[in-house]
């Protein structure tokens, strides 16, 4: 078997991939978290800061679909 070199390009072929649906699983699930701590934080329980961290991660996967949404499928 012939010895490659750490960094020479692959020979694979890209997996062509749905970023859009990706993505939305992502939010959902950052909604979901956020639902959780927030819920959390009304009873005394979580911080703040998880809520925020929640919320930012809901807003940057909801600009990412719009994102894969605009930039379509590249096949």
């Amino acid at each position: 078997m012939p010895r490659r070199r750490l960094l020479e390009p692959s020979r694979l072929a890209p997996v062509p991939v749905d970023l859009t649906r990706v993505f939305l699983v992502g939010t959902a699930l950052w909604v979901v978290a956020l639902v959780v701590f927030a819920l959390l934080a009304s009873v005394g329980d979580g911080s703040s800061r998880a809520v925020a961290t929640c919320a930012t991660g809901a807003g940057l996967g909801l600009l990412a679909v719009l994102w894969a949404r605009r930039r379509g499928p590249r096949a």
